[in-house]
């Protein structure tokens, strides 16, 4: 019986050109030969993961959106809306304190980018890369279809201590690495994504492993019964993982596979 593996996209598969090294390429080839089912496990929602860069490299599925989307094969396993009431509420919270911010659905992403420094790199990698399925915010309130979404770090210390305790009831707040914040709705993580395509395929605790390399992977590295953590990643990801393999442009997808012998 083949393993389970689940790959963090940003910082582990590609750098942040997206360029993926020929030897994750050949990883992922050698894998697929040997039986083992691989499923991209990002924080993006699937809006926001590109088919045409990632899915040929072999992938069976895709957990996306930290835990709030499952799709096995193409077909949507499990998706998790926040409901209409409560992201109105956390909207109009959002704009009366002056946040700049991204909410994240499966089929669009909704941000104003007047809110953003100028020259915020960030929206402007969403935007290029989504085009019309980038939605303003103001002007769809009635329509947003959202699973999670991200916050600007807050200039004044006191505001974003409001805007974090305002939050804790029922999100989780991952801080990233910069100068934003990834909200989920609790009890959703990379892990319990993972825990679901493990129930839909019968998958065996034993038999997964997962790889990261930063504060949004924590709960999958915790959570699969083996964890790689990139060599250039976070500290956080780093103490989190059984095992720290080098760095991803030094061939760190390869040589992890290889310690395993998974290739």
């Amino acid at each position: 019986m083949g393993k389970a593996l689940f790959f963090d996209i940003d910082g582990t598969i590609w750098d942040e050109g997206q360029r993926i090294p020929d030897s994750t390429r050949e990883a992922f080839r050698l894998m697929k030969e040997r039986g083992h089912r691989l499923f991209i496990s990002s924080g993006r929602t699937r809006v926001f993961i590109p088919d045409a860069p990632l899915m040929p490299l072999g992938f069976d599925g895709v957990l996306a959106g930290c835990g709030t989307f499952v799709e096995f094969c193409g077909q949507v396993k499990f998706y998790h809306r926040i409901e209409e009431g409560e992201i109105q509420r956390v909207n109009g919270f959002l704009k009366e304190i002056g946040a700049a911010y991204i909410l994240e659905g499966h089929r669009c992403i909704y941000a104003d980018q007047e809110r953003f420094p100028e020259g915020a790199l960030f929206v402007q990698e969403v935007s290029k890369v989504l085009g019309e399925n980038m939605v303003r915010v103001s002007g769809s309130e009635a329509s947003l279809e959202v699973s999670k979404f991200c916050v600007n770090c807050l200039e004044d210390a006191g505001r974003q201590q409001e805007l974090e305790q305002w939050l804790k009831g029922k999100y989780t707040v991952i801080h990233r690495d910069g100068n934003f914040v990834e909200v989920v709705p609790k009890g959703f993580s990379k892990a319990t994504g993972i825990q679901k395509i493990c129930d839909i395929l019968g998958i065996s605790h034993g038999d997964t492993y997962s790889f990261g390399d930063s504060t949004n992977d924590l709960d999958m590295l915790g959570y699969t019964a083996h964890s790689v953590a990139m060599g250039d990643g976070m500290q956080q990801a780093k103490d989190a993982a059984e095992y720290v393999t080098a760095p991803l442009k030094e061939n760190g997808i390869y040589q992890a596979c290889r310690h395993y012998g998974l290739i």
